[in-house]
């Protein structure tokens, strides 16, 4: 998997996906950007987004319990750190796909890759 907060700015399309007060922190909103599927997240005023899949076996994270800055995979127990898409426990060895978040006028907005 691709972390996405790596790439440049102009390799990058954004995608406004909600009003910054749909979002209030220590929740999270889902979107469906393309073929992505993504979990932003408020983590104390802080925004972070991620890719909707376990990497160990393909489970859907939508409602996997956030500890910390770590989202845990309801089925398994693997953790992913939310800030980066990093598999920090097993069973998962595999990154997520994480995109850099922005708020812009009052809306959140997503980074994906520029289709090509």
């Amino acid at each position: 998997m691709y972390n996405y907060i790596q790439l440049d700015a102009d390799e990058l399309e954004f995608v406004v996906i909600a009003d910054v007060n749909e979002l209030p922190p220590g929740e999270r909103l889902f979107a469906a950007i393309d073929d992505a599927q993504i979990i932003v997240f408020n983590l104390g005023g802080m925004l972070y987004a991620i890719g909707n899949v376990c990497s160990h076996d393909g489970n859907v994270l939508d409602d996997a319990p956030v500890e910390d800055t770590q989202v845990v995979c309801p089925r398994h127990g693997a953790r992913f750190d939310v800030r980066n898409g990093k598999a920090v426990a097993l069973p998962a060895v595999v990154d997520i796909p994480a995109y850099p978040v922005r708020i812009r006028e009052g809306r959140i907005e997503v980074g994906v890759p520029k289709q090509t």
